[in-house]
């Protein structure tokens, strides 16, 4: 069995996550998609709402698991017997942080294997601190992240 995780802070899931999400569950029997604790980052969603927020924009698509972790990355992937880590990438400036990323985690772990997969074009400028600043000046990010994932982000701007 193909067992891969697709890790990220995911705060908040866009469309351009999705995009990433539905194509990556073609090439794999099961995708984990692995919310993580990232220290440096403080997160518009809690980790709870973040997984609950992506089983809801995820349910189309029947091989994925929602999960979330902290630690280490390489660690978390043996524990669910995932040999293959996933990595969304926009533009070459992702592609040379993701490079580096995958490289230490084979210099640490070489069974792991990073698969890059491109996001599609209409995508490629959606950034979840992207969505974060535009919904905190009032922009319209309709379109750019689910329609419940937009609801929550007005809901939440308003209160702080």
């Amino acid at each position: 069995m193909r067992i891969a995780v697709c890790p990220g802070s995911f705060d908040p899931v866009t469309n351009g996550h999705i995009d990433i999400f539905e194509r990556a569950s073609k090439l794999f029997d099961v995708l984990i998609i692995a919310v993580f604790h990232n220290p440096n980052k403080k997160p518009l969603f809690d980790m709870a709402e973040r997984v609950e927020l992506l089983t809801l924009t995820t349910k189309h698509i029947p091989n994925i698991r929602i999960d979330s972790f902290s630690g280490l990355l390489n660690e978390y992937a043996h524990q669910q017997n995932a040999n293959i880590i996933v990595r969304g990438l926009r533009a070459l400036s992702d592609f040379e942080y993701e490079f580096q990323r995958a490289l230490l985690i084979k210099k640490i772990d070489p069974t792991l294997e990073t698969v890059f997969i491109m996001t599609s074009s209409e995508y490629s400028f959606i950034s979840s601190s992207g969505i974060k600043e535009l919904a905190s000046f009032g922009g319209c990010i309709t379109g750019l992240v689910p329609k419940g994932v937009e609801d929550r982000i007005g809901s939440r701007i308003k209160k702080v």
